[in-house]
Parts: structure tokens; C-alpha cells; sequence
């Protein structure tokens, strides 16, 4: 998929990701200090990230992944979690959402599992321009 240019959030979404930065609830906090300063596989995350109308928890712009921790209130917003996640889609992300009680748990599982969806998702690297392989003149009188 293509990966199109982030739009600029509302104001009232960036003032309201960096109150929830500010006085995070203690599951994202416990995350946070898991996925900070690229102690996940070397990833760089972002928290609290306002992309268009919606703020997502966790964001690795190099991989184009959301990680999303969901409490109990998203079983009644399925309609709305699913448009939400149509937009970041189109924008060229992944998400990945995990329950809080998953999170909680078996959070060494979940890091796990989103560690490998990164290092999964690399790119592979570029065949040599020209081809298949890399041409070698090989002299049969050399040593």
C-alpha cells in the first residue's frame, strides 16, 4: 500500500494528545517505558501520535504500525474503531490492537508479537540494478 503524507490534526487533537502524553493511564505508561528510546528491536515509537481526526497510542512511522491498547468501552465502539481504522489504512498503516487484559497479562507476549511484526515487515533488500546477480570477470590465469 501506499504510504501517503500524514495530515495535520485538528488543533483540538493536539491539545488533547499532549494532555493524554502529559497524564497517561498506568497500562500505557507501563508500554511507554517498554517501547521508549528504541528498546523494541531498535524501533523508534511515537505515543500519543494525532493523525488526521484520531490520536493513536502507539506509532512506529518507519514500519507504518499503530499499536492500539483498548479498554473495555471499545466493545460498544466497533462501528467507530472500524472507520478509524479504514482512515489509518488508506494512510498506509498497520494497526494492531490488543485488550487491556491482554496487554496486562501477557504483556511480555504482546511486545513479543509486535517485535516480530516489525522486524517481520522489513523491507527486503533491492536486487543489484542490472539484475539478477553481480557480473565477475574471472580471469582464468589468475592464481
Amino acid at each position: 500500500m501506499e504510504r501517503r503524507k500524514r495530515p495535520r490534526a485538528p488543533l483540538i487533537n493536539r491539545k488533547r494528545a499532549k494532555a493524554m502524553r502529559h497524564d497517561p493511564v498506568a497500562l500505557e505508561k507501563f508500554f511507554w517505558s517498554h517501547l521508549r528510546n528504541r528498546q523494541l528491536g531498535g524501533f523508534k515509537f511515537r505515543r500519543q501520535l494525532p493523525i488526521g481526526p484520531y490520536i493513536a497510542d502507539f506509532v512506529c512511522a518507519e514500519r507504518m504500525l499503530i499499536v492500539e491498547l483498548d479498554g473495555p468501552f471499545h466493545a460498544q465502539r466497533q462501528s467507530y474503531d472500524a472507520t478509524r481504522d479504514a482512515f489509518l489504512e488508506e494512510m498506509g498503516y498497520r494497526v494492531w490492537r490488543f485488550s487491556n487484559s491482554d496487554a496486562a497479562d501477557d504483556w511480555v507476549s504482546v511486545l513479543q508479537s509486535i517485535k516480530h511484526e516489525l522486524t517481520a515487515s522489513s523491507p527486503q533488500p533491492s536486487p543489484p540494478i542490472g539484475g539478477e546477480g553481480v557480473l565477475c570477470n574471472f580471469r582464468e590465469d589468475a592464481p
